[in-house]
């Protein structure tokens, strides 16, 4: 049907949705907008199977840097088509087409200011000359992908907008250009989630795949139900929300900038242009683990969930196997929860700030009573964070922060880390440990804005059934500690923090999440159980090795490229490979390993359980034994 097939009338009619326009060609769609008729509705069901384009319009003057934004914010804003200066025609995408007059509706905008709506943009006259107009990849081309692999499209079946929210994740800034990325929401049946990332995974002209999954919280959204443009979408009782990068991003960037006059299209009323979307082109049936996407659940209530590439899945898997052994005989054969260390470093690497908390004072007769083992870790897991760029915080009570801090002082002057770890102490001086101070630790003056994303403890000694502190002996060190545990219970309470517990005996925080069956099986587990849970239990035979594999998989993700681009929310850069040198020089090595146990020992740090100073680990020798288990876990990882 042509466009005067819809009306052999002289006189203009109101027009909106109709049914012919579900299979008609763009150009006749696009002559409809031309003739005046009005159309308020969303073009996602029009001219189905066609590619159609979000529209920024700007003067040339600033044009090349908003092209670049793009080019640095691909996700949301993929270009598809950037005119010449005054160029009204897109001759690579349409034929017979002006952008002044083609699309169903215009914001016009002055000074970042919207001045008005309008049906075309004629009366703008010779300005027009002095723009250029950027046609940009737009999520509606990529339902029929969706649709076509029996996923459920709730806002289509509706006849509605797509939902989309303005969010709290910050593009990479160019000049002028400088705005927070908006979203396009979709509820997607929970079974079907992993399938609709991997069909869009390879759509990357058209958004790709999902930069979120669940918890909408997480990402500046307080109400799913009142999106910031188009409509509300109904949920059913399976579904959850996923959302994808969303060319509106380019109205706030407009916003940001505040040109003199600027134009976009309004949201939910794209360009049509006459690119059939082929799917033929984005491979199907993804058989090469480095590029198959696995979504992960991290937690069920709010759901939310991250993504890395089976390959990287695989290899962190075999991490937790790896220091999952038992030299010591401790029967924690029953203790492992599988895929918490995987859950663990995914939760972490969405991270902006970390909060890692160490110490066992089990070494009684002598001016240190704390053992070595889990400082290592702790360390490790630090310096790596600090390579990623994820601010970390050493955290201790009062009887060890001044050997930490002599620890880390003596650490950069080695050589072993690049910049001094930042030591705190909780309690901090004049409190007591308690509910009320660990929440005043913990968060803002607000008291409910966490400062941290994210808990470690890591042989940390966690309180028992009897609120005291015990030893693997069952000896009562409860004089010696300030308990950390509320720490982690104030945690269990804040929004958007995650926690994680690294043990090797059943005593220390984070194992309250496995509690009877350290009761069950690991002797006088009655009684020296702790009862404080984490959100993930990494168990291992030593707490360092706990550490050192945390810190690996840290490494492992961060140069997965399908879960770096799901980190950074498809906005700014992928790690160049200066950056990855960096990242893996971070990681522990045998070498490394070695002289930090020999720093904590002039330190007076010693053997947990033999309570020598030693190069040894809860007895175990660092030739032979802990260096061994070092190599196993550096082959898991790509060659340097």
């Amino acid at each position: 049907m042509t466009a005067s097939g819809m009306s052999d009338h002289g006189t203009k009619r109101v027009g909106g949705y109709q049914e012919w326009m579900e299979n008609a060609p763009p150009i006749d769609v696009r002559q409809y907008f031309r003739q005046g008729y009005e159309f308020k509705e969303a073009t996602a069901g029009v001219c189905k199977g066609y590619l159609q384009a979000n529209l920024t319009m700007l003067h040339k003057s600033i044009a090349s840097n908003f092209a670049e934004f793009c080019c640095a914010n691909s996700g949301p804003l993929p270009i598809v088509f950037q005119s010449n200066v005054g160029q009204f025609s897109a001759p690579k995408i349409a034929q017979d087409s002006d952008i002044r007059t083609d699309l169903p509706r215009y914001r016009v905008f002055e000074n970042g200011m919207e001045r008005l709506e309008a049906i075309n943009l004629l009366s703008y006259g010779d300005k027009m000359d002095d723009f250029v107009f950027f046609y940009l990849g737009c999520s509606f081309s990529f339902d029929k992908a969706l649709l076509q692999a029996d996923i459920p499209l709730r806002y289509l079946e509706q006849k509605c907008n797509v939902s989309m929210y303005t969010t709290n994740i910050k593009c990479h800034a160019v000049g002028e250009f400088d705005c927070y990325q908006v979203v396009s929401m979709r509820p997607i049946p929970r079974q079907l989630v992993e399938k609709a990332f991997g069909v869009t995974h390879p759509m990357s002209d058209v958004h790709g795949a999902p930069i979120h999954i669940g918890n909408p919280g997480a990402i500046g959204i307080s109400d799913v139900l009142k999106p910031d443009y188009g409509d509300p979408n109904q949920f059913h009782s399976d579904d959850i929300a996923v959302f994808w990068s969303c060319g509106v991003t380019g109205l706030e960037a407009v916003l940001s900038a505040k040109p003199p006059l600027a134009f976009t299209h309004c949201p939910g009323g794209m360009y049509i242009s006459d690119m059939p979307m082929d799917l033929s082109k984005y491979p199907i049936n993804i058989t090469d683990p480095t590029d198959l996407p696995k979504v992960i659940s991290l937690m069920e209530e709010p759901f939310q969930a991250s993504v890395a590439s089976e390959a990287t899945v695989n290899k962190i898997k075999q991490l937790e196997q790896l220091v999952f052994d038992d030299p010591g005989k401790r029967h924690l054969e029953d203790l492992l929860v599988p895929d918490d260390l995987l859950k663990s470093a995914l939760a972490m690497s969405h991270s902006s700030s970390v909060l890692i908390t160490t110490g066992f004072p089990c070494v009684l007769g002598g001016t240190n009573p704390y053992e070595n083992d889990g400082l290592s870790g702790a360390i490790t897991i630090a310096t790596i964070l600090q390579a990623l760029k994820i601010k970390v915080t050493l955290v201790v009570e009062k009887g060890l922060y001044n050997l930490m801090k002599q620890v880390a002082q003596s650490l950069l002057a080695g050589g072993l880390t690049k910049e001094e770890l930042p030591v705190l102490q909780y309690p901090q001086p004049n409190t007591s440990a308690c509910m009320e101070s660990a929440r005043d630790f913990l968060t803002h003056d607000d008291g409910i804005t966490p400062k941290y994303d994210h808990l470690v403890a890591i042989e940390r000694t966690g309180q028992g059934s009897d609120g005291k502190h015990h030893t693997m002996h069952d000896r009562d060190v409860s004089h010696l500690v300030d308990s950390s545990d509320y720490l982690f219970e104030v945690a269990s309470e804040l929004p958007l923090v995650f926690t994680t517990g690294i043990g090797d005996g059943g005593n220390e925080v984070g194992m309250g999440k496995v509690f009877d069956k350290i009761v069950k099986t690991v002797p006088k587990g009655a009684s020296i159980a702790c009862k404080t849970s984490t959100d993930y239990l990494i168990t291992a035979g030593l707490c360092d090795w706990g550490g050192f594999a945390l810190s690996m998989a840290l490494y492992l993700l961060r140069v997965c490229p399908i879960h770096d681009r799901y980190q950074r929310r498809a906005v700014g850069f992928p790690p160049t490979k200066e950056d990855k040198a960096e990242f893996r020089e971070a990681v522990i090595s045998v070498d490394k390993a070695r002289e930090l146990l020999e720093c904590l020992q002039k330190h007076g740090f010693r053997d947990g359980i033999s309570g020598c100073s030693a190069l040894t680990v809860d007895t175990l020798p660092f030739e032979g034994i802990v260096d061994d288990k070092i190599k196993q876990m550096l082959d898991i990882l790509p060659k340097a």
